[in-house]
């Protein structure tokens, strides 16, 4: 990145994040002052409409004042990567470029979009350092992602993993349970919101092992639907390969740190597992 380019990210990211956090506290405590005895659901029912609305525009509004997008410039992969997505039931709008290497020489694609049109958003990296079919291996597992419906899945969890913390935080911030535990007499609501936030980031760290187990599932799962869709793992494990290279991944994470903390299988098990795969 150049100077220029950081100074300028980082002066969107600070005003982007300003007013988004802005909107979403100061509605929050609106709530709380307006209905004192019952906040927690519509606090919850907001901060969830607004995760949705969120997911909506992004694509369009924020994704576009950090990074420029073109249409793909290669037809045959185009009709290649539309050809593919029919076989898997998924309707394809456009098929973009993002220069991405202005930022990074990380290399990624991505789906957008709610429903069942898609928008696909190829990294220049990527189209610069994998084949055709590499990439059409890349982009089949995003496919199963949207087949298996892991996105709804993952929102579905965090949405009743924040219901319920909404409740909990609700009791907790009503009663005087956090000022005694930590010996504040007559602590304010604000005062209650910070020991609460330090105590909620204790209380829920040991469920970081769970959300990656299922998450390892999910990858997995997309893997076996790509393998399906493109006959054998081999063009998925080739691409794992060059993107672990670029990437910069730890090729053999202690198993217990992998466990704990991987979101995916580790590059060496996974794709040794992808070229087990055959049609």
């Amino acid at each position: 990145m150049t100077l220029k380019l950081w100074a300028s990210d980082f002066i969107k990211g600070i005003v982007l994040s300003t007013v988004l956090l802005g909107l979403l506290m100061g509605a929050a405590f609106w709530l709380i002052h307006a209905i004192p005895d019952f906040w927690w659901l519509p606090v919850w029912g907001f901060f969830f409409l607004f995760s949705l609305f969120m997911m909506y525009i992004s694509p369009y509004v924020l994704e576009p004042l950090f990074n420029k997008f073109t249409p793909l410039d290669d037809e045959e992969l185009e009709e290649g990567i539309k050809e593919m997505m029919g076989k898997a039931g998924i309707k394809v709008s456009r098929v973009f470029k993002m220069d991405a290497s202005k930022r990074t020489k990380h290399s990624n694609a991505y789906f957008s979009g709610i429903g069942k049109v898609k928008r696909i958003v190829l990294y220049d990296t990527l189209l610069e350092k994998l084949s055709k079919d590499e990439i059409l291996a890349v982009l089949a597992h995003e496919a199963g992602h949207w087949k298996k419906k892991h996105i709804i899945k993952q929102l579905a969890i965090f949405e009743i993993s924040a219901f319920v913390g909404s409740y909990l935080a609700f009791v907790l911030l009503k009663s005087d349970i956090l000022g005694r535990l930590f010996f504040i007499n007559d602590a304010s609501f604000f005062t209650k919101l910070v020991l609460l936030s330090f105590v909620a980031s204790i209380v829920t760290w040991p469920f970081s092992p769970a959300l990656s187990v299922i998450s390892r599932i999910f990858e997995r799962e997309a893997d076996d639907f790509a393998c399906g869709l493109m006959g054998d793992g081999e063009a998925l494990a080739s691409a794992m390969v060059k993107l672990s290279k670029e990437n910069l991944s730890n090729l053999h994470p202690h198993p217990l740190y992998a466990k704990f903390h991987y979101s995916h299988p580790p590059a060496v098990e996974r794709i040794r597992y992808l070229r087990r795969q055959k049609s």
